[in-house]
């Protein structure tokens, strides 16, 4: 047994689902998300951008935090948002901003 504290997907999925368990835990945040072609801070952001794009608003929350302890200033990370508006589409800007105020603001 390990003392280290369960994974955010652990903690939603657990026995569920241990495939995307492992996936997400292993993979994307033990090797993709550790490649040094990119620094933290640009992972994030381009995270952030793509889950806003796609109005994949559930994950933003996590993300937006994650951009923050990243390196990313809220004022980045709501810059970024108000440019995809332009590119992505308003509502998803829209939305993405709505989460990002109630992650910054609470």
């Amino acid at each position: 047994m390990s003392d280290k504290e369960p994974s955010g997907a652990e903690k939603l999925f657990g026995d569920f689902a241990p495939a995307l368990v492992h996936f997400t835990d292993d993979v994307l945040f033990g090797e993709v998300w550790t490649r040094t072609e990119l620094t933290p801070k640009e992972r994030s952001l381009v995270t952030v951008t793509a889950l806003a794009t796609n109005g994949n608003t559930e994950q933003l929350d996590f993300h937006l935090r994650l951009a923050k302890e990243n390196g990313n200033t809220e004022t980045e990370l709501i810059e970024a948002l108000t440019h995809l508006a332009f590119y992505a589409g308003w509502p998803q800007a829209m939305s993405a901003m709505a989460v990002a105020k109630k992650v910054f603001r609470s």
